[in-house]
């Protein structure tokens, strides 16, 4: 692989490792044992016959936990100390071949980008949660399936336009954030109000 796609992998795998660490691993493993990608010697373990054993068992677990409501916010919080040290880790050995000094870049750069990702995730399913009926989280849950497989094949395929769409991406995420945080924060304000009210002393 040349710079700009060796640099292309090491953010795609940080940014796909916030939304969908086990599918990430699982798909670029399986893309290197297959011969389809030449993954750089950092990244071999993953398209060992154990790892995509191991990979692809909580890649079905991930996918069929993130369907249903409530789950799929009570797996993101516990895979907060999980996703964000992991993308900083496979971004790293996307680039470690070059030497000390760039593999802490592309540490920084990969546990940023898994934060972002993370975050915008989390914020985004709790808004999600927010109505009662389970269709909006299958169907946004999908929606983050195909584009993290989607980013990925850019990644390796486009780095360039996968550059441009990253940028487009994290700069939507911020965006999500924002708005959502806003609406939640009204959410709750609304919920203490109503709770506050419903055990106010009621005037004979």
């Amino acid at each position: 692989m040349d710079t700009p796609q060796l640099l292309a992998l090491a953010a795609a795998l940080g940014w796909a490792s916030g939304l969908r660490l086990y599918a990430a691993v699982f798909l670029v493993g399986a893309a290197g044992y297959l011969g389809w990608v030449d993954l750089p010697q950092g990244l071999h373990v993953l398209q060992h016959p154990g790892m995509l054993a191991a990979s692809g068992f909580m890649c079905c677990v991930e996918f069929f936990a993130d369907k249903i409501p409530l789950v799929d916010s009570l797996w993101d919080v516990v895979h907060t100390v999980i996703r964000i040290p992991a993308g900083a880790a496979l971004a790293a050995a996307t680039l470690g071949a070059d030497g000390a000094t760039m593999t802490w870049i592309a540490a920084l750069l990969g546990g940023s980008l898994a934060a972002t990702s993370h975050v915008a995730k989390l914020t985004t399913r709790a808004a999600v949660n927010t109505s009662p009926e389970p269709l909006s989280n299958i169907g946004v849950s999908l929606l983050e399936d195909g584009w993290v497989v989607f980013m990925l094949w850019l990644a390796a395929s486009h780095p360039l336009a996968f550059a441009v769409a990253l940028a487009l991406t994290l700069a939507m995420a911020v965006l999500l954030m924002v708005v959502l945080f806003k609406f939640l924060r009204a959410v709750g304000h609304r919920l203490a109000q109503f709770f506050s009210g419903s055990h106010a002393p009621q005037n004979t």
